[in-house]
């Protein structure tokens, strides 16, 4: 028997991995797996899964190609990392539509059994790439993961379709061998998703091995790589994407606030994982609606905030569209409502797996009449959980309409989530009205929010209504002078939140040459690279908005300590519009709307071209 020898272990300290495959490979549950092991080990990291917009795209298709990027490091990682190291292509389709994106000497590791004629015709191959030049440059590992899947599964019970799409975990446990990633999370995770099919879980489990054994006895691998664990606080940490913290923050809300969550809401991508999320916390007094429409959606939610329950209703841009006509109302009843809006590429239908910072100038004005709201962004995966609770108290204290704007890069994104205790998170008062004496449905308090009576409570008994209401006793008036009253209460109610937010935080020096100012999931990006041209001596700050309207009231005296304001977005300027409108001042814009987040070299060469000469290097 051959003695296989040990093989050389390099330390590494960041990697960007990129698995990318048909549709039908499993490529997204591959990623999650490789992400939530490399969490469970203490890396930092970020990911970034790239679906393909058509449900069923023919097999083999450049347009049937599904990504997965993670970025894992021993340093804080805040985006999936600009160029992959590694990509690990599953058909001759993945090798075309991601090689242009590998960085230069990048490796591939490429299952050869796909490269037949058949595949590399349907990804527009006149030769196959891997012998004709293609991938010169690069280093390649030529593996027939198919055929060592097939060997792998000899002798089970499964069928060969089944066994064919096995093969995801055999690349996986390959790539757990070069990386010293551990099998255990993922053998767990197969016995408890296929706990009624032991045959699936025997044969997962066996390919998860043979790949992970074939790293270890082949010769085509010569090193392995190990990645640190990262220095985070101390903490019990989970893997968590954007859609599944913004679940968690809105039934913490629930509790906190000591109401019964109500989420009425239509599927639509990239929203539909909140709807799922939630509806599996029926033991938290959590109720879901599936409605039949978007109308019906965020109707059923005024309906239970009217009820007295924390309501909560979920959408992507053309579905906030339709919703638009029911915001008003919410309005005009001033009834708290959280409304959730998952961006995605526009317009119309759009790039539906797409990210896009779309939708900002729709949140803000996209009403009929003078119908202000409360906007709010979340700027990572992990912010989307304290964003939930904060739009939940902001909507309860001030009986209003809160938009929290996420997109689909952090909606699907995950990242490493130091988990809190129950204690560091506020409690959130809610009072109803109780006193029949001295009741009014739209008398107010300090925060100019009228009172919040709850049908069915004797002596407070009220219309509501889409129709304008007097000041005061809610009747229904078409009074010119109490029209122009209520429009300019309710303006001031939502300025008001301005005293309840913080102030706008500087990252860097507080005064320079520019700051670059941004919001939403651009966030991570940004930073990397501000910290990139501050290491090079630029004097660059940054700036993130996760309060749109009202702004934190010192965004004025910020922006006015910097020669040049950098706004960069995923759109053709929406928040410079706001911006210039607001304060009279030029901005610079960046924008690139490609369905993808920011490179950081895009980012840092712009900052380059602007203040460039003014390095000290």
């Amino acid at each position: 028997m051959t003695e296989v020898k040990e093989k050389p272990v390099k330390t590494v300290s960041d990697v960007t991995v990129r698995f990318a495959g048909d549709s039908g490979d499993g490529m997204q549950l591959t990623g999650s797996q490789f992400s939530d092991t490399t969490a469970w080990v203490g890396n930092d990291l970020n990911t970034l899964p790239d679906y393909p917009a058509e449900i069923r795209a023919p097999a083999g298709t450049l347009y049937g190609v599904s990504g997965f990027q993670l970025h894992f490091s021993s340093n804080d990682v805040h985006t999936p990392g600009d160029v992959p190291d590694v990509l690990v292509a599953m058909n001759p389709a993945a090798l075309k539509k991601n090689l242009p994106e590998l960085k230069p000497n990048g490796t591939i590791i490429v299952n050869t059994d796909s490269f037949d004629k058949k595949n590399l015709k349907l990804a527009h191959y006149d030769s196959n790439p891997l012998e004709d030049g293609s991938v010169d440059g690069f280093h390649v590992y030529k593996v027939p993961i198919t055929t060592l899947t097939t060997n792998a599964l000899e002798g089970t019970s499964l069928s060969p379709k089944e066994v064919n799409r096995s093969k995801n975990f055999f690349a996986l446990g390959m790539m757990y061998w070069l990386y010293n990633r551990p099998l255990d999370k993922t053998e767990e995770w197969v016995k408890l998703k296929f706990k009624n099919k032991p045959q699936l879980i025997d044969a997962n489990i066996k390919a998860l091995k043979a790949g992970y054994n074939f790293g270890e006895i082949t010769e085509i691998f010569t090193t392995r790589y190990n990645v640190e664990p990262a220095k985070l606080p101390k903490g019990t940490y989970r893997n968590i994407s954007g859609n599944e913290a913004l679940s968690l923050g809105f039934l913490t809300a629930s509790v906190k606030s000591g109401l019964k969550l109500f989420l009425g809401s239509y599927p639509i991508t990239p929203a539909s994982d909140i709807l799922q999320f939630i509806s599996i916390y029926k033991n938290f007094g959590a109720k879901t609606f599936q409605a039949e429409d978007e109308i019906a959606g965020i109707s059923s939610s005024i309906g239970a905030s009217f009820a007295g329950q924390l309501a909560l209703t979920t959408t992507s841009g053309p579905g906030l569209a339709l919703k638009s006509e029911a915001i008003g109302l919410a309005v005009m009843t001033e009834l708290p409502l959280v409304i959730v809006n998952v961006q995605r590429g526009g317009p119309s239908t759009g790039l539906p797996t797409k990210t896009e910072q779309s939708d900002l100038l729709q949140a803000m004005y996209g009403r009929n009449g003078e119908a202000p709201v409360v906007v709010l962004a979340a700027r990572t995966p992990r912010d989307c959980f304290y964003m939930a609770i904060e739009a939940s108290r902001i909507a309860l204290k001030y009986m209003t309409p809160v938009i929290l704007l996420t997109d689909g890069y952090i909606a699907n994104g995950s990242e490493p989530w130091r988990i809190p205790h129950a204690d560091q998170i506020p409690e959130i008062p809610v009072k109803f009205r109780t006193e029949k004496e001295g009741f009014f449905p739209y008398s107010r308090d300090e925060n100019l929010a009228r009172p919040w009576a709850i049908p069915g409570t004797p002596g407070l008994e009220h219309r509501i209504g889409g129709l304008e209401k007097e000041d005061i006793t809610g009747n229904v008036s078409y009074d010119p002078e109490n029209h122009d009253k209520m429009i300019h209460i309710r303006a001031q109610k939502i300025k008001n939140v301005e005293n309840d937010i913080p102030l706008l935080d500087v990252e860097g020096d507080d005064e320079g040459d520019l700051l670059v100012l941004g919001w939403g999931g651009t966030y991570g990006t940004l930073k990397d690279a501000v910290v990139r041209a501050r290491d090079n001596g630029y004097k660059v700050s940054q700036a993130h908005l996760r309060y749109i309207n009202p702004l934190p009231k010192n965004t004025e005296e910020v922006l006015g300590k910097f020669k040049k304001i950098l706004i960069p977005e995923i759109n053709m300027g929406q928040l410079a519009v706001i911006i210039r409108n607001r304060f009279l001042i030029d901005v610079k814009q960046f924008n690139k709307v490609r369905g993808l987040p920011f490179k950081i070299s895009d980012v840092y060469g712009k900052i380059t071209e602007i203040i460039g000469g003014n390095n000290v290097n």
